[in-house]
């Protein structure tokens, strides 16, 4: 790699770290910390612990008390540079709360009566903004967090062990906890339930890619006609592809195109033009290379 390529990787590597942690620790500053429930994993842990200790230690220095250690060991034995990465993302995620306090931000918070339709709200909108800066380092990094440290040094440990109930026992276990915390009241251990589930949600969407597509798979008689009017009408490349229908015991072509999810409804039309033709599609999560719609 290039000396000037590799300052670019560098330079966007940290960029993303630091985006996606001040997008994290806006959304537990604004939305989670004021409001009685805690996020998944380790940062769960850390929030309990602050609400345990009355406020006495700042929730940042818990933060990064609970994660720091875990991201040292994981640049010492696994990955200096995905460390490195972790450790600024986690520091960004953990002070920003602290300017936002500094110059006088007011969170959404419970003040407002003690409604607990405002918890609703705040959890939804820490799932949905924390989730979006999580999937932003899982598709960089492939980490997000304090959990995939403990994984990664588990696997290191004992590379036969199934490691994917680590996740699932930490999110659990704050659950359970947050309970018996938040005064053993229903409405934060749902709160953390859904802020769990929403930006799990979301960083499946993150992964799957914006620039996804349908693909169609056509089974025709007639690829000529049939993949002119596909390229004309839909911009689209078509493949073509030599078959034998064993049911027919006949030689045919199956066309694949890939389309974007408002075009399905005229691929459709186009394909019901052809006699002795059939077709499948299914989503595609990730198009790479020319998807462009040619003019």
């Amino acid at each position: 790699m290039k000396k000037e390529n590799k300052f670019l990787v560098i330079l966007f590597d940290i960029l993303t770290a630091v985006l996606a942690g001040a997008i994290v620790g806006t959304a537990y500053y604004f939305f989670q910390n004021s409001n009685g429930f805690a996020p998944g994993g380790v940062g769960g842990l850390a929030t309990i612990t602050h609400h345990l200790l009355a406020d006495k230690v700042s929730w940042s220095v818990l933060m990064v008390a609970f994660n720091l250690p875990i991201f040292v060991l994981v640049s010492a034995l696994i990955n200096r540079k995905l460390g490195l990465m972790l450790s600024l993302y986690m520091c960004i995620q953990s002070f920003l709360p602290k300017l936002y306090e500094y110059v006088g931000l007011n969170p959404y918070s419970l003040a407002n009566n003690g409604d607990d339709f405002n918890i609703v709200f705040a959890c939804i909108a820490t799932g949905v903004i924390s989730g979006f800066g999580f999937s932003l380092m899982l598709r960089r990094f492939g980490a997000s967090g304090g959990t995939y440290g403990i994984s990664a040094l588990i696997k290191k440990a004992k590379p036969d062990l199934n490691i994917a109930y680590v996740s699932f026992i930490m999110d659990t276990s704050v659950v359970f906890i947050a309970f018996f915390v938040y005064g053993m009241r229903l409405t934060p251990v749902i709160c953390t339930l859904l802020n769990l589930f929403i930006a799990n949600v979301l960083v499946d969407h993150g992964l799957s890619g914006i620039k996804n597509g349908y693909k169609f798979e056509i089974i025709t008689a007639h690829p000529e006609e049939l993949s002119q009017e596909l390229m004309e009408k839909l911009k689209h490349g078509v493949t073509r592809i030599s078959v034998h229908g064993m049911y027919t015991d006949s030689d045919k072509y199956m066309l694949v195109c890939i389309i974007n999810k408002r075009q399905i409804g005229e691929m459709m039309k186009i394909i019901k033009k052809y006699p002795d033709t059939f077709a499948d599609f299914g989503k595609v999560n990730e198009v790479f290379g020319n998807f462009k719609r040619k003019i």
